[in-house]
C-alpha cells in the first residue's frame, strides 16, 4: 500500500512538471489537475498507512511495554544512584551515557504510542514529567562537565523525582485500563 502511494505521489508530481515544461506559456491544465490528483491521492493513501502501521494492535502492545520497561530501568538506576554514593565529575557523565541514554532512547522511540493507548492529555502529563527529567539529567552531564559536583547532585535528585512521577502517571493509567 504504501509503495503504491509514494508511486502515485512520484507520478503526480513528476507528470506535474513535465505538463508545465512542455509549453511555458500554455499549460494543458486538465492534464496538470491528474497529475495533481493522482499526488494528492498519494499523500492520502501514505497517511492512512502510516495510521495503520501505528495503530496496529502489536506495535502499541510492544511500545507499552517498551514504555513501562525503560521508565522502570531509569527509575531503578537512579534510585542506586541517588540511594548510595554519587560518583562525581567524569564518572557520573559516563555513567549517565551508558546507563541511562538508552533507557531514555527506547522512551522516547515508543512515545508516539501513548497518544493511541491512554489519549493526548495522558501523553502530555507523562511527557512534561519525562521532559523535565531528561532536562535535569542533562544539567547534571553539563555541571559535571564544568566542575560543579554538588549542583549536580541536586539536580540528579530533581531527576529521580520527575521519573519517579512520570512511572506513577504512566502505571496508575495503565492499570485503569486493564
Amino acid at each position: 500500500m504504501k509503495k503504491i502511494a509514494y508511486a502515485l505521489i512520484g507520478v503526480g508530481f513528476l507528470g506535474g512538471a513535465y505538463v508545465t515544461a512542455l509549453d511555458v506559456e500554455n499549460v494543458d491544465w486538465l492534464l496538470f489537475g491528474i497529475a495533481a490528483i493522482a499526488a494528492v491521492a498519494g499523500v492520502i493513501l501514505a497517511k492512512r498507512a502510516d495510521r495503520a502501521m501505528a495503530t496496529s494492535g502489536e506495535l502499541l502492545e510492544n511500545n507499552r511495554n517498551e514504555l513501562n520497561e525503560s521508565l522502570g530501568n531509569i527509575v531503578r538506576d537512579l534510585r542506586q544512584m541517588t540511594d548510595g554514593a554519587t560518583a562525581k565529575g567524569e564518572a557520573l557523565r559516563h555513567w549517565i551515557d551508558d546507563k541511562l541514554r538508552p533507557d531514555l532512547r527506547r522512551f522516547v522511540e515508543a512515545r508516539g504510542s501513548m497518544v493511541h493507548l491512554y489519549g493526548l492529555q495522558t501523553y502530555a502529563d507523562i511527557m512534561s514529567e519525562f521532559a523535565a527529567g531528561e532536562r535535569y539529567i542533562n544539567r547534571v552531564w553539563s555541571t559535571t562537565a564544568d566542575g560543579y559536583d554538588e549542583e549536580a547532585e541536586i539536580y540528579l535528585k530533581r531527576a529521580a523525582e520527575q521519573f519517579e512521577d512520570a512511572q506513577k502517571q504512566l502505571a496508575a493509567v495503565g492499570a485503569a485500563r486493564e
